[in-house]
């Protein structure tokens, strides 16, 4: 149960003998809630006129009845939840962005964090380019904008706007005619796509969304690839394919993905089950009963009590109207977040050794509630387990983990984790066995950069919120050279 922001949900839906596709995205974004809590949004395409609505909330607040009405019919639809890591968390940065141009219409939703995105944005601003959020999706969409001005389709403007940006970035793309996904060429975020038994097209962050409006998945989209939707059927560009080395971000299996999910052929719970049964063999305790924290935790939960032979207990009770943790800004809101989510159930722990597995550990102030709740049910041994490796470094894909100071495996040794959080013992998930969760070879086809392995990109450096600081708020220089460097690791 993280306290971290994790990047966004993407959904869009192409057919030609569909009507009500507000009500599908509805549903879609619905599935894919967990990814983003802050705001949402979508945009109906009707034969070339498209109408719009978003705003901060959850997808079922936000998208009453008489809302998904005034939106009206359509035959394609893109819809968007979302997270922020670039940009405040209010309206003006809801997605999807829609933008006007000579050429036509185009509405676009983001998965991801793009790198060089004040680099460009400053490149753009000095063409002329005015922007109305402070998030780097309108980056994005303006990049493909000015590309669109000199190229002879939407699918051509895209391909030469993947040259030019550089991070992680899932994109959905609608045109008044045509729909597009393109992943970016290191694949550091989630996208597939199935197919409705009416012959819509689906295209989805995760699976389960697919699930959620009874489509058969397809495919995952490779990394680089750019694929267009028409009257034609789907046709697929691959020219940023195979140009970066593979490297999905392995939280997603081990935190930000339903565990219903298949992400790149990969079940996320067996993933986490996996994950679970390794803490297991790298961390054996003599203990009563294994517990897990909802909802990440539990599948690794199950795997760690399969491979010790220790018997799997409900340990809590979940409060299913609050939302993930991390969602409250704030420590002492969060804080107060943590007791009323969840509730010990005391004949499960109380006079027992508990392993308690979560999924991570990144500040430590979550995990020190709950062992606090634990011990006060009466648990004799609390033994910690996290089911990711301890975090030491900041990400810049999407994960809302910008800096070191706040976490907790940067500020004591691991051996005084226990101490600090107030249990008997704390085990982590070894790094060099992040591989064996998904079968791929150590260190291959997945990023673990927020764990202290290298980096795949050059990395940002400041002026990520600068149109949220305020008057005399210190700055970076404005010279474009020395905002960005390229991360070499000792």
């Amino acid at each position: 149960m993280s306290y971290l922001k994790e990047e966004c949900g993407v959904f869009g839906l192409y057919g030609e003998n569909t009507e009500d596709v507000a009500s599908s995205a509805y549903y879609g974004l619905f599935a894919l809630q967990h990814r983003g809590q802050e705001s949402c949004g979508i945009v109906v395409n009707d034969r070339g006129v498209f109408s719009s609505y978003k705003d901060a909330g959850l997808v079922n607040d936000v998208f009453t009845k008489p809302v998904l009405d005034s939106i009206g019919k359509g035959q394609h639809v893109v819809g968007h939840c979302r997270y922020g890591t670039t940009g405040n968390s209010d309206r003006n940065n809801a997605q999807p962005i829609v933008v006007n141009h000579h050429k036509g219409r185009m509405a676009i939703a983001h998965n991801g964090n793009i790198v060089n995105a004040f680099e460009i944005r400053q490149e753009l601003e000095l063409d002329g380019s005015i922007f109305h959020t402070t998030n780097d999706s309108e980056v994005i969409a303006y990049t493909i904008t000015k590309e669109r001005i000199n190229s002879k389709s939407i699918e051509e403007a895209v391909n030469k706007a993947m040259g030019r940006i550089e991070g992680a970035y899932s994109l959905i793309i609608m045109s008044p005619q045509k729909m597009l996904a393109a992943r970016d060429p290191y694949g550091f975020r989630p996208l597939c796509y199935g197919q409705r038994s009416d012959g819509a097209y689906i295209i989805a962050s995760e699976t389960c969304a697919l699930d959620a409006v009874g489509a058969e998945y397809i495919r995952d989209l490779d990394p680089g690839e750019i694929i267009v939707f028409n009257k034609d059927g789907a046709t697929s560009i691959r020219d940023h394919c195979e140009t970066r080395p593979h490297k999905i971000c392995i939280f997603e299996y081990l935190y930000f993905a339903r565990p219903d999910s298949t992400i790149e052929g990969h079940s996320v719970h067996k993933a986490r089950e996996k994950a679970g049964a390794l803490l297991a063999m790298e961390h054996p305790v003599d203990a009563d009963v294994v517990i897990g924290v909802p909802d990440s935790g539990l599948d690794a939960a199950i795997g760690y009590s399969k491979q010790s032979g220790i018997p799997y207990g409900m340990g809590f009770i979940k409060n299913k109207y609050i939302g993930r943790t991390f969602i409250a800004p704030g420590q002492k809101n969060r804080e107060d977040k943590v007791r009323i989510k969840l509730n010990v159930i005391g004949s499960t722990v109380k006079n027992k050794r508990v392993v308690l597995v979560d999924d991570s550990i990144v500040r430590g102030t979550t995990i020190t509630r709950i062992v606090k709740l634990i011990r006060h049910a009466g648990a004799s041994e609390v033994h910690v387990m996290s089911s990711a490796p301890p975090f030491t470094d900041p990400c810049y894909y999407g994960t809302d983990v910008d800096s070191k100071e706040n976490l907790i495996a940067c500020q004591h040794p691991l051996d005084k984790i226990a101490e600090v959080i107030g249990a008997d013992s704390v085990g982590y998930l070894n790094v060099d066995h992040l591989n064996m969760i998904i079968g791929n070879a150590p260190g291959e086809g997945y990023c673990s950069s927020c764990f202290g392995t290298e980096y795949p990109t050059r990395i940002p450096t400041g002026n990520r919120d600068r149109f949220e600081k305020k008057l005399g708020d210190s700055d970076e220089s404005d010279d474009t050279e020395d905002n960005y460097e390229l991360f070499i690791r000792d």
